[in-house]
């Protein structure tokens, strides 16, 4: 008799490894990084300040390209 463990479960289910490795890792990361800087650029004077950013620090980082990544990405 054949029994399903959860690792199994999930190939039969057709379930996406929840850590993705390769090509759409780096896709997932250049897309999170871009949400990030997206939501950088749209905080407030306030949360700026909060966080010790100036608009004009919070805005260069913004415009940076998703491919321009900060060195710690890279370990």
């Amino acid at each position: 008799m054949f029994t399903a463990t959860a690792n199994t479960q999930g190939i039969l289910s057709g379930a996406v490894s929840a850590r993705p490795t390769g090509l759409l890792k780096t896709i997932v990361d250049k897309v999170q990084l871009h949400k990030e800087r997206r939501a950088l650029a749209s905080l407030d004077a306030a949360a700026l300040q909060d966080i010790g950013v100036t608009k004009f620090d919070a805005l260069s980082e913004a415009s940076r390209s998703v491919w321009d990544a900060p060195d710690y990405w890279h370990k």
